[in-house]
């Protein structure tokens, strides 16, 4: 089950049952509002505050994810899940509404793989039947708690990000028909002393090299194995950069094969600066759009790369570097559909 140090294989084909995710106003007006199950049109979601809307868009995805899935509420083994704000209480309110036993997570933007590996890797070992995993991000929440509120009216170099707000969970179970968990790579954290917090992408792009090369190291594979490896939130910079270091290390990924969702769910004219972030970046393009082409047959691998940039805002303000990581998970096509 352990390839070398870092990475899981599943035999016993952990499937994705299904998906449920959400998303606001900006992702309604982006590249993909198909890959949304609902989608709303203001920030507050009629809540008092941003935070409280992040809690209901995680209970939303939660709830589309278990209704539309062939089992009920109570046969859900545990909830895996966590988010960027403050001791990951949005998740945690979140979860008292999902009524499941729960594991708190906290990998930044990396969140929703590291919860769909774990998710994975529990009911491998048959330590549950079914599984919910996911992760939610606001960006009134985000940007008040890391940068500035919004009323602030700060400017923003290129190279920073626009956190999604959305949510994705996925139900992970150990029979059924859905795309199939077939390893998964734990990533190690990588701090080349970076210390913008506006340029993000450029932080996490190591990380995600790292992890990578590893992934295919310890596979013994190529990335031709791969119809496509999507990164979680590096934009434009960030992609640019991981790209050019993959391509220096011998890894021959093309841009048509090499792809990341902070760059497919946003159009360049929304202002979004370099492109998507946030925990429900990688949640959204993975549960909402990329597993859909998988389930549509016009791909049958896919590598799931998500970024994380484990900063704080107590650090950020001691002028600390900003370590980072990346979780891989790679998913299949099931055998219905190959």
């Amino acid at each position: 089950m352990l390839l070398g140090h870092r990475t899981w294989m599943f035999n016993n084909n952990p499937v994705i049952i299904n998906t449920g995710t959400v998303g606001g106003p900006l992702e309604a007006e982006g590249k993909i509002p198909e890959a949304f199950n609902i989608l709303h049109d203001d920030l507050w979601l009629k809540q008092s505050s941003y935070e409280k809307a992040q809690q209901m868009m995680m209970e939303e995805a939660s709830q589309y994810a278990i209704k539309n899935s062939p089992i009920n509420k109570e046969q859900v083994d545990f909830f895996i899940s966590g988010d960027l704000i403050n001791q990951i209480t949005p998740t945690t309110f979140a979860a008292n509404s999902v009524g499941t036993p729960y594991l708190g997570l906290f990998s930044a933007c990396a969140t929703s793989m590291e919860g769909l590996a774990l998710a994975a890797f529990i009911i491998n070992g048959k330590g549950a039947n079914y599984i919910l995993t996911g992760t939610a991000s606001h960006y009134s929440a985000t940007e008040r708690q890391f940068r500035y509120p919004t009323e602030y009216g700060g400017q923003k170099p290129p190279t920073a990000q626009s956190t999604v707000t959305g949510a994705g969970c996925g139900l992970v179970a150990r029979e059924g028909n859905g795309p199939v968990v077939t390893s998964a790579t734990i990533g190690k954290v990588v701090d080349m002393g970076m210390t913008d917090p506006f340029n993000m992408g450029g932080a996490m792009a190591p990380a995600a090299v790292d992890t990578i090369i590893a992934h295919l190291k310890e596979r013994d594979i190529d990335p031709s194995y791969y119809d496509l490896i999507v990164t979680g939130d590096l934009g434009k910079v960030g992609w640019k950069v991981s790209f050019d270091l993959l391509r220096e290390r011998g890894i021959n990924v093309t841009e048509d094969q090499y792809l990341d969702c902070g760059t497919a769910i946003y159009h360049d004219s929304q202002g979004v600066m370099s492109g998507a972030s946030g925990t429900a970046s990688s949640a959204v393009g993975i549960y909402g759009h990329f597993l859909k082409l998988i389930e549509t047959g016009k791909i049958k691998r896919l590598l799931a790369v998500a970024t994380g940039a484990l900063h704080s805002p107590l650090t950020v303000q001691q002028k600390a570097s900003i370590p980072c990581i990346a979780h891989a998970v790679s998913i299949e096509a099931g055998s219905d559909k190959l």
